[in-house]
C-alpha cells in the first residue's frame, strides 16, 4: 500500500514540477489591471469613466489574444516533458518499479495538464492532435503493462 502511495505521490509532484518550471522560466503575458476608477458603485458611470471601461477592454481583449499562443506553447512543452517521462518510466519498469510507476504516473498527469492548456489555447486542431497523443499514449501504456506483461508470463 506504501509502494502505491509513494508512486501516486512521485506522479503528482512531477506534474507540479513540470507545471512550475514552466511558469518560472516562461512567463505567461502581463494581465492588465483593474482600476480602482472604473467602479461606480451602483451609480451612472461618467463618459470618462466609460471611455476608461473600453480602453480597458480593449487591454483585456489584446491579452486574451497573446494568451491563445502561450497556453499551446505551454502545452507542447508540457506533452513534450509527459512523453519524455512516459519513455523513462517504460525504460526502468523492470529495474526499479516503484520509481516507474511513478515517473509513469507523473507522465500521465503532465498528460492531462497539457491537455488542458491545449482547451485554453482554444485552437481545436492542437487539442485533437494533443488528445490523439494522449489516447495513442493510454493505449500503448494500457498494452504494454497489462497484456504484454501477462503474455510474457512477467507481472
Amino acid at each position: 500500500m506504501l509502494k502505491i502511495i509513494y508512486a501516486f505521490f512521485l506522479g503528482l509532484l512531477l506534474a507540479i514540477f513540470v507545471g512550475v518550471g514552466i511558469n518560472t522560466f516562461y512567463g505567461e503575458p502581463k494581465a492588465p489591471e483593474y482600476t480602482v476608477g472604473l467602479n461606480t458603485y451602483g451609480k451612472e458611470p461618467t463618459p470618462a469613466q466609460i471611455e476608461q471601461q473600453r480602453e480597458f477592454d480593449k487591454k483585456v481583449e489584446q491579452h486574451n489574444k497573446k494568451m491563445q499562443p502561450y497556453n499551446r506553447n505551454v502545452s507542447i512543452i508540457a506533452l513534450a516533458a509527459a512523453v519524455v517521462f512516459l519513455a523513462v518510466g517504460l525504460i526502468f519498469e523492470r529495474r526499479i518499479p516503484v520509481i516507474a510507476d511513478g515517473i509513469m504516473l507523473g507522465g500521465v498527469f503532465t498528460l492531462l495538464y497539457s491537455l488542458g492548456r491545449s482547451f485554453a489555447s482554444e485552437d481545436t486542431n492542437y487539442t485533437f492532435v494533443v488528445v490523439t497523443i494522449g489516447l495513442a499514449v493510454a493505449l500503448y501504456l494500457g498494452y504494454h503493462r497489462f497484456i504484454r506483461t501477462h503474455k510474457t508470463g512477467a507481472a
